[in-house]
């Protein structure tokens, strides 16, 4: 029997179902952006839920037929008490019940513990889930700075030491891709404008301990959208994130010194990605844009593991 894993995963703004051959370290994903109404920069969870549910089902007949040995689901955002988002529910009921009717073990991970999963796939470090290392999540509602450790139920131990205290990089990048009438969520568009603009030192928020505010730097965005070009306000945002993600982690590696393990949409920023390299250079490892944002193929991962993990 193929070691085929299925993975669901049902975020705020994209389902996602795929396949993952553990043998091969193959995998398919089939994922689409939720309908966000034009102008907007969200969607009520009540509507995710509900598009959700109309569109899993396809996501799932778009992969390849055959056997799993088990199937993996993201129920909660965070791995933490009292993490919750009711669009977590669309996926965890269909795969209970595909479990169910395949006669296959269920395992339930965290959305963010499948981030982490997906970017060391792609990095090519799976082993790096065997030992401490640090991670960042950056998404359109998360920006943490984690330290990562096997946990003793099999997945990643995840304990936030640093990140924003206050608004996500994602949600400022979206704010600032709304200022410029880009399509939500704005990170790839703000991403491709930012690199048609000039070098741009952009403004550097203080970094504490690993912590530090953006809600503060909606304003400095503001004001460069009153003075600037449009390219040279989306470098200057994301030049703004940068400079306090790379601070962040100086300041983490001085406590931890372990690898850095990069994974979120937002880090799939090539602004973003050029200047953690220059600085850290090959202490720090990516996903590749396309498992960056939210996907199922880390849930996938993970399912393998935990059912090698119980039958040894």
């Amino acid at each position: 029997m193929p070691e085929r894993f299925l993975g669901i995963d049902t975020s705020n703004y994209r389902t996602s179902a795929a396949i993952y051959d553990a043998e091969t370290g193959a995998w398919q994903n089939e994922g689409s952006l939720l309908t966000v109404p034009e102008g907007a920069i969200g969607l009520r969870q009540s509507d995710a839920l509900f598009q959700h549910t109309v569109h899993l089902h396809e996501k799932i007949e778009a992969l390849p037929q055959g056997e799993v040995r088990a199937v993996g689901v993201s129920t909660r955002p965070r791995a933490v008490e009292g993490s919750y988002m009711p669009c977590f529910l669309a996926g965890q009921s269909v795969a209970r019940s595909a479990a169910h009717l395949l006669s296959v073990p269920l395992f339930c991970v965290s959305h963010q513990q499948g981030h982490i999963a997906a970017a060391a796939l792609s990095a090519g470090r799976l082993e790096l889930l065997d030992e401490p290392f640090l991670a960042w999540h950056l998404s359109g509602g998360t920006s943490e700075l984690l330290y990562v450790m096997p946990g003793a139920d099999g997945l990643p131990d995840c304990a936030c030491i640093g990140g924003t205290t206050d608004l996500a990089a994602g949600q400022l990048i979206d704010r600032a891709g709304a200022l410029l009438g880009l399509p939500f969520p704005s990170g790839a568009a703000l991403d491709a404008l930012a690199l048609e603009a000039q070098p741009e030192k952009g403004y550097r928020p203080k970094v504490a301990d690993c912590r530090f505010s953006l809600s503060g730097m909606q304003n400095q965005v503001e004001n460069k959208f009153k003075t600037a070009e449009a390219a040279q306000m989306a470098r200057f945002t994301l030049e703004t994130v940068a400079n306090a993600v790379v601070k962040a982690t100086e300041q983490a590696i001085k406590q931890y010194d372990c690898p850095v393990l990069c994974a979120g949409g937002v880090m799939a920023s090539r602004v973003l990605r050029a200047r953690m390299e220059q600085t850290f250079g090959k202490r720090v490892s990516f996903a590749e844009p396309v498992l960056s944002g939210d996907n199922a193929v880390g849930v996938a991962v993970l399912a393998a593991r935990l059912y090698e993990r119980d039958k040894t």
